[in-house]
This record gives structure tokens, C-alpha cells and sequence, in this order.
């Protein structure tokens, strides 16, 4: 049986290392932050490993370059914030199916009765806002307009009678477009046709090739514009890539 003596030595002993633990673990803290075998918070961890089969692309011109018809404060927001949202949110999309992550951004928005049901709204908002900002840049370019030249040109002329009759009839359907939304020159079979879609749809989805897109979401010309999307279509023919346009036409027909 332990003496009064013995308690009283014992609970002096427990009183001293308590009051050393705090240092100690101070100390032990110390040393794995400093050790190269530190180990990340777990927050880091799951955002480093979490797979991301879609990637924003980078401008193929400074925020700047499309000044004074696209200012670029829009040019910086509408890429860096709303394209980089659709990526983000496509990519939790397909986070459970990784087969759908080794598709091309293209080939889901081909075919979306392959996308289970469970997420193919969700594929075709993200997805479709990811695929058609993707040639949205790449169909604008600095000092660009103008008007196409070669086989485009003929085909615009057969389709639609002059350049002028189709720049007159793509900018009618995109201030028409009600709420947010594109008017797309596309190849439908063999045929141009200008059509609308709204929100983010594609008319890839439909079977369709976009050849020139004009986005009227709001977003991509408020800051400038406020509420006269007229006058942001008639500065956007100012910045049209017929180059890229006319490559993918013969794409197309090809």
C-alpha cells in the first residue's frame, strides 16, 4: 500500500512533466515543420490530388489586344472568372466517372445521351460554357474584321446572297437572342446556316459545326456596353478572326 509520503512524491512528479508537455510539443512541432518530411494540411492534399481532366486555355493575345471594341477588363473577367467556372464545375461533373474525363471537351458535347442522366444537365451547362468560350477566343483576334476571303466568301455569297445580307442577318439573331445566349454561323451537311441557342447550347450538340460564334451573354460586354448589346455587335465584326474561321470551314467541308 502506498505511504502518505509516497502519494504526495508521486502527484509532484505527474505536476512536472504536465507542465513540460507544452514545450515539448512546441518542440516536436518545430521539428516536423522544419523535417522534409513535413506532411501537408489535408485541404492541400485533396486539392493537389484531385484529378482535373479539363484545363482552362490560355488567351491567345493579351486582355488588351481586342481594345477599343472589347475593353480589357471584360476580356480578363469573362476568361479568368466565368470560362475558368465552367471548367471548375465541369470538372465536379465528371469527378465520379473518369471515363468521361478522358473524353475531349468536343466529344462529350457531341454526343450527350452518352453522359449518364444523373449529371448530363450539368455536362451540357458546364460543358457547353467550356467548348464554345474555347473557339469564342480563338474566333477574335487584334486588328482583326474585315471581311473572309477565298472559298468562304463564295459560300457566304451563295448561302446568304452578300457578306453584308449575313453580317445583317448573324447580327438580327444575336440581338434578337432573348436573355443570354450566342448566334452562330454553323455548317449544317453541306449548307451554311446562322442560327441562336441559348444559354450555353452548342450547335455541335445537335450535329451541327460552329464556324463563328458571337456570344450575347451579358457578361461579355457589360462593363463597356451596359445594356446596348447592338452597339457590342456592331464593335465585335471589328475583331472577327476570318483566318480561324475560314480554317475551320474547310475543316468542315473537308
Amino acid at each position: 500500500m502506498m505511504t502518505r509520503r509516497q502519494a504526495i512524491k508521486t502527484t509532484a512528479l505527474a505536476s512536472a512533466a504536465f507542465a513540460t508537455l507544452p514545450s515539448a510539443i512546441a518542440q516536436t512541432t518545430a521539428t516536423t515543420t522544419t523535417s522534409s518530411t513535413t506532411i501537408a494540411p489535408l485541404e492541400q492534399v485533396l486539392v493537389s490530388t484531385a484529378p482535373q481532366p479539363f484545363k482552362l486555355p490560355p488567351l491567345p493575345y493579351a486582355y488588351d489586344a481586342l481594345e477599343p471594341h472589347i475593353d480589357a477588363r471584360t476580356m480578363e473577367i469573362h476568361h479568368d472568372k466565368h470560362h475558368a467556372t465552367y471548367v471548375a464545375n465541369l470538372n465536379k461533373a465528371v469527378a465520379d466517372y473518369p471515363d468521361l474525363g478522358k473524353k475531349s471537351v468536343e466529344d462529350l458535347m457531341k454526343d450527350l445521351n452518352a453522359v449518364p442522366e444523373k449529371i448530363r444537365t450539368a455536362v451540357r451547362n458546364q460543358g457547353g460554357g467550356h467548348y464554345n468560350h474555347s473557339l469564342f477566343w480563338q474566333m477574335m483576334k487584334k486588328d482583326g474584321g474585315g471581311e473572309p476571303t477565298g472559298n468562304l466568301t463564295k459560300a457566304i455569297d451563295a448561302n446568304f446572297g452578300s457578306f453584308g445580307e449575313f453580317k445583317g442577318s448573324l447580327s438580327k439573331a444575336a440581338l434578337g437572342q432573348f436573355g443570354s445566349g450566342w448566334a452562330w454561323l454553323v455548317m449544317d451537311g453541306k449548307q451554311l446556316k446562322i442560327e441562336p441557342s441559348a444559354n450555353q447550347d452548342t450547335p455541335l450538340s445537335s450535329g451541327k459545326t460552329p464556324l463563328l460564334g458571337l456570344d450575347v451573354w451579358e457578361h461579355a460586354y457589360y462593363l463597356k456596353y451596359q445594356n446596348k448589346r447592338a452597339d457590342y455587335i456592331t464593335a465585335w465584326w471589328n475583331v472577327v478572326n476570318w483566318d480561324f474561321v475560314s480554317e475551320r470551314y474547310a475543316k468542315a467541308k473537308a
